[in-house]
């Protein structure tokens, strides 16, 4: 309404309402889920006017199995795509400064997670990275609109600000960890280097768009850590083009003082720490698991692990 419609009546020379109607339906797609596709997730649509609306519908309702429900504005669909990615980047944001509580506690995350959810009504979120083109970035059109009528919106903000950061924090404790190894040990140079495994913005899809892994790799390169970054799914041209960085091939890996597993992509969780330690120096060193699948009790003998 406010973006599309004066440049489609400027180019048309037509008038909206009068002249021709508008629809808008968010998209819900949510990538790499197998169970809930566009057909049986149900379709918001929205119009400027009963007649566009029911046309909406009925285009969407013809395909779309689990339904349409007409929200009673495009401003209302809109606000509900939004909040609901709103929701879960709180929620996340929650857990993610919960896990930074704990971590100083010396207790694991995990462990209080996996107690509070014997409880029926607990939400079941996790900590880690928040990336990609809807949690990470739709927040912030909420929080523009807010300020542009004058509400200044502290909770939205907050949560992106805790997601935002949640990156160095990886980054710093996989320093840490580094220096209390000590310098590399019979390497032709003292540079450490970290395998990270996964760049995509979440598991079992190529898409890398806003992928916070970049941040890690950025804040590790600036202290002068050699990174290697490897990942299934994502394309070694759409990596170089849109985050500036090179994909490496677990053959053509060097032998590295941490791994990092960024993202839970199958590939990983079946390999599991067998495939993990085969990625270290003489199979020792330290192992970030950002998502805590990693199982714990088998963890090999000469690994320093670390999860949020």
């Amino acid at each position: 309404e406010e973006e599309c419609v004066p440049v489609l009546e400027a180019s048309s020379g037509l008038k909206c309402g009068p002249d021709f109607g508008i629809g808008y339906s968010p998209e819900r797609i949510n990538p790499g889920d197998k169970s809930h596709r566009f057909e049986n997730i149900v379709k918001v649509v929205s119009a400027n006017s009963e007649k566009t609306l029911e046309v909406v519908s009925d285009v969407y309702g013809s395909v779309v199995k689990a339904g349409v429900h007409p929200a009673p504005s495009i401003k209302v669909a809109e606000a509900a795509k939004v909040i609901e990615n709103c929701q879960r980047d709180i929620n996340i944001g929650f857990v993610n400064e919960l896990s930074g509580i704990f971590n100083r506690l010396g207790i694991d995350t995990e462990d209080v997670l996996r107690a509070a959810r014997t409880k029926w009504n607990f939400l079941n979120f996790q900590p880690g990275l928040v990336g990609g083109h809807c949690i990470g970035v739709d927040p912030f059109y909420l929080a523009f609109q807010a300020q542009r009528y004058g509400y200044h919106p502290e909770v939205i903000l907050s949560g992106r600000r805790v997601n935002d950061n949640m990156a160095e924090r990886v980054a710093q404790e996989c320093i840490k960890l580094l220096m209390k190894q000590g310098m590399r040990q019979g390497a032709q140079s003292d540079a450490y280097v970290v395998t990270i495994l996964g760049i995509a913005f979440k598991e079992g899809v190529p898409d890398t768009r806003n992928s916070k892994v970049v941040d890690v790799v950025n804040s590790l390169r600036a202290v002068g850590i050699t990174v290697q970054i490897h990942d299934p799914y994502a394309d070694q041209d759409a990596v170089r083009t849109e985050c500036g960085l090179a994909l490496t091939q677990f053959s053509n890996a060097a032998p590295a003082d941490a791994v990092i597993l960024a993202v839970k992509h199958a590939e990983y969780l079946s390999g599991g720490w067998q495939l993990v330690r085969s990625l270290l120096i003489d199979r020792r060193g330290a192992v970030l698991d950002i998502k805590s699948v990693l199982d714990r009790a088998s963890k090999p003998d000469g690994i320093s692990l670390w999860r949020p």
